[in-house]
């Protein structure tokens, strides 16, 4: 990956915050690796490296920097100049994928459906760092974090990080800072473990600004089930299921900072680095804005809408599963239609949260419910037509029998060819799926009414053909082309076409 030695320096001297998270400067007279934004005086150019990954610098025999925090910089590593294949591969090992004493770089590639060989090459060529090394650093660096944001025990830190054992924990840690977690751990406020079965853990997640909140929410809002979700102005909170065990998870802004504010009750910390991630993902966080923003202003029918949401992001998803059915039964009826059939579909098959954490859950009752459990459903019975029914039991038991279905595919085509094999699902809800559980900056839902609505008037609207065609000058990021224009007609909002219905 070329950098530009130049312009980086002037970033460093300046403390320009658009670097954060696309570069890491690392300081041969101290063997430490900063941000660019480290406070830090700044140290001579030929006494610096610029590189494009905190791995690589590790992998260079640097170790992260005390002041700046490199585990607290904006994750844009997906973002700039990665291929799809290695966006897919970060997001798995976000997930834990090599975590653990038998990491396993040809259990990786076998899931991306290339050779270890081509994968090392091209982590190489994209981040500085092989794999492991990306693995490895991503652990230590949540170790750090976990340390310095919250009062878990070493020992529940070194398992939430992914670490085999304390012992592996503690070496690896010794040998990256010069020091043991628990010397490190007592620098930090509020030191004191805390051993509460679910007690409340709160992670800083920094992103690249702007950062559009209200928009986010909004989307959030309007969407919300009874039970499983709590959107309020400055804060988004739901129930979540993971591993056979379940929880809550907040997420807030931090006032003043680039940074979102999550909070997670779960009583299983191994899981907490997947539950990272896909707030990451819902939230949108990874997301160069920037640059996206930069790209669609040149658009003049866009520009106006970039303007005037500078920051706006694509809404996630938490679970893939579920966004296919709320989307399947949000066909032909308004969104507040479908957020009340979501909700009948929850009270009557969604499991309860139980009392040790629905006492502190505050609204939150239900789980949105499992594909096993939908599988076995009469949801006929809850008043949808029963082709829509029927084919939702289909694509409950096929999700149920194939916990990899929804994984991000190498590519937008083969990710809405994938989806659109599915039961009951078309290409309006593969391309919405494909956009916010499977994070496709490209996807693009043509059909959509809201979006005819939005580019067209009252007395004239585009075919779906004709948007596709206009969309095409919005590529590679017609997803974020997609929020702009439903956000600026937000009573169109997406909306199926009649011809998407299953019925």
């Amino acid at each position: 990956m070329s950098i530009d030695r130049a312009a980086a320096y002037r970033a460093l001297q300046t403390r320009d915050t658009r670097f954060d998270g696309r570069i890491f400067v690392a300081v041969h007279t101290t063997g430490i690796y900063c941000r660019p934004i480290c406070p830090a005086r700044t140290p001579k150019l030929e006494n610096i490296d610029f590189l494009p990954s905190a791995a690589a610098a590790q992998a260079a025999g640097f170790r992260p920097c005390l002041r700046c925090r490199p585990e607290c910089s904006p994750d844009l590593a997906a973002w700039h100049g990665t291929s799809s294949t290695v966006a897919r591969a970060l997001g798995l090992i976000a997930e834990g994928a090599l975590d653990g004493d038998d990491a396993d770089v040809g259990r990786l590639a076998d899931r991306l459906g290339i050779g270890p060989r081509q994968l090392r090459r091209l982590f190489t060529r994209h981040l500085g760092a092989s794999p492991i090394v990306v693995g490895q650093t991503r652990r230590i660096l949540f170790a750090k974090q976990l340390i310095h944001e919250t009062r878990m025990s070493m020992t529940a830190v070194a398992e939430a990080a992914g670490f085999g054992s304390v012992r592996r924990f503690n070496a690896t840690f010794r040998g990256l800072y010069g020091t043991s977690p628990s010397a490190l751990r007592r620098l930090a406020p509020g030191s004191a473990a805390v051993r509460e079965p679910v007690a409340p853990i709160t992670l800083k997640i920094g992103y690249a600004g702007p950062y559009d909140w209200e928009a986010m929410i909004a989307f959030f809002a309007a969407r919300a089930i009874a039970g499983v979700e709590v959107v309020e102005p400055r804060r988004y909170r739901r129930t979540i299921a993971l591993d056979g065990a379940c929880g809550t998870v907040e997420v807030a802004p931090l006032s003043g900072r680039d940074a979102l504010a999550v909070t997670v009750r779960f009583p299983s910390v191994r899981v907490l680095p997947a539950i990272i991630a896909r707030v990451r993902r819902m939230f949108d966080v990874g997301a160069d804005v920037a640059a996206i923003d930069a790209e669609l202003a040149r658009d003049p029918d866009l520009a106006p809408l970039v303007r005037a949401r500078p920051g706006l992001r694509v809404p996630g998803a938490w679970d893939a599963f579920e966004l296919v059915v709320r989307a399947t039964l949000g066909q032909q009826i308004t969104v507040s239609g479908a957020r009340r059939l979501a909700g009948k579909v929850v009270a009557a098959y969604g499991a309860r949260l139980p009392d040790v954490v629905a006492g502190t859950a505050d609204g939150l009752t239900s789980l949105f419910p499992s594909a096993e459990r939908l599988a076995r459903a009469d949801l006929a019975a809850l008043g949808m037509p029963r082709a829509r029914a029927a084919a939702l039991g289909r694509l409950a038991a096929t999700a149920a029998a194939d916990p990899r279905l929804f994984e991000r595919a190498p590519d937008l085509d083969a990710a809405i060819a994938r989806l659109r094999a599915l039961p009951g699902v078309g290409d309006w809800t593969a391309q919405y799926v494909a956009m916010r559980a499977m994070r496709e900056p490209d996807a693009f839902p043509a059909s959509d009414v809201g979006l005819l609505r939005a580019v067209g008037t009252a007395e004239r609207r585009p075919t779906a053909r004709a948007l596709a065609a206009r969309a095409e000058a919005w590529r590679p990021w017609r997803a974020y082309a997609a929020q702009h224009l439903w956000t600026s007609a937000p009573a169109a909002g997406p909306a199926v076409t009649a011809e998407e219905a299953v019925a």
